[in-house]
């Protein structure tokens, strides 16, 4: 069995469920330590959070990813315990083992061969682990990255270990990411009896033909590299559970992804023209969970790029599509921001899985990247 295997095992055998982390970050830590890095491990609120840096000079490569995984959901519909990985079928199950303790375990196992073979490599190498990627997002990258800056740390180049491949390894790298906004919605109504809604106003038909347009609504066209703006409600909640009473409130929550074409202010002044254009009394609360980046084609996509070739034999196709990830805290900084993992396809399902040889292909892919740039 692969190093990287066996390492990924250890870490899927760790209930790490949002926030917790549960020793995983100290095991990696630990294999660190090893190979001379300078391992600091950083705590916020009830986050774990590691910096790891190998090296004082620049350029500064970081590996990025997080030890936490989503919950289980039912467990009966597991065919095997989800923190107790099971090789079976050539495939490997337990709950992150696409999102993404294989990604983190081939990181660890590239950069032991890497050092082993170049312990005089040139610039610095680095490891910036969270705990909270799956949760709020609060207290883990984003203050690790807070920390850097004021200490006057930067990192040039980072490749994150989402799992970006879609139907097989290495056929997509992330190079981008859009933004996502969020709005905690309240329609304002006033409660009655349903046999006299003149004596109401029902917030749920208020919200009706305003919802339809918000939905329809055509945001943008997006850009080469994005896919258009899209709206999507989230969460929808009227009512007092009576069914002769019209409600008094309607909440509801509902977010944009966005490309760099828009700004901030731009997608909120359009949704709230549109909810005062057909008179809804409202409340809304504004959320920024992140601001879209994009890392152009240059020396960190193109080492990629030529790192998954050497083992697959084709050039992966680079995208933006998807949720967000933690690569949004560190491109602000000016660093050049690439996702590469394994298929995504079981991520947060109930079965969560991956190839064995998926995982041992991109520890060999991690090593390519390294070599790339720090040789």
């Amino acid at each position: 069995m692969s190093r990287s295997i066996e390492l990924a095992q250890d870490l899927i055998a760790r209930r790490s469920v949002t926030p917790a982390d549960e020793g995983c970050q100290q095991l990696i830590g630990a294999r660190l330590a090893a190979l001379g890095f300078q391992v600091e491990p950083l705590r916020f609120g009830n986050v774990e959070n590691l910096w790891a840096r190998r090296g004082v000079a620049s350029p500064v490569f970081c590996f990025a990813g997080h030890t936490d995984v989503v919950p289980t959901g039912p467990l009966e519909e597991w065919r095997s315990d989800p923190f107790v990985p099971t090789l079976r079928d050539g495939l490997l199950y337990g709950r992150g083992a696409a999102d993404m303790k294989t990604g983190l375990a081939a990181m660890v196992t590239a950069t032991e061969e890497f050092v082993r073979v170049h312990p005089q490599h040139r610039g610095s190498l680095a490891f910036l682990i969270t705990s909270d990627e799956e949760g709020p997002s609060v207290d883990g990258t984003r203050r690790v990255v807070e920390t850097l800056v004021g200490r006057g740390e930067r990192i040039d180049g980072c490749v994150v270990g989402e799992p970006s491949s879609e139907a097989t390894i290495g056929d997509t790298i992330k190079v981008g990411r859009r933004g996502s906004l969020s709005g905690r919605l309240t329609v304002h109504g006033v409660q009655g009896h349903v046999a006299y809604p003149q004596l109401a106003e029902n917030p749920v038909h208020t919200l009706a033909p305003a919802l339809a347009e918000l939905t329809s609504h055509v945001w943008d066209e997006g850009t080469e590299h994005f896919q258009p703006t899209t709206f999507q409600v989230s969460n929808l909640n009227a009512g007092t559970g009576a069914p002769n009473v019209i409600p008094g409130e309607l909440k509801a929550r509902f977010n944009l992804r966005y490309s760099p074409v828009q700004t901030l202010e731009k997608l909120k002044s359009a949704v709230e023209a549109i909810l005062r254009g057909h008179g809804v009394r409202y409340t809304i609360e504004w959320y920024v969970s992140g601001e879209p980046f994009y890392t152009p084609p240059g020396l960190l996509s193109d080492a990629v790029g030529e790192a998954v070739e050497q083992v697959t034999g084709a050039r992966p196709r680079l995208s933006t599509g998807g949720g967000t990830s933690d690569g949004r805290f560190m491109a602000p900084l000016g660093a050049q921001v690439v996702e590469l993992g394994v298929v995504n396809a079981s991520i947060h399902k109930v079965n969560e899985c991956v190839l064995v040889t998926d995982v041992e292909a991109l520890e060999r892919m991690y090593l390519n990247v390294l070599r790339k740039l720090l040789t």
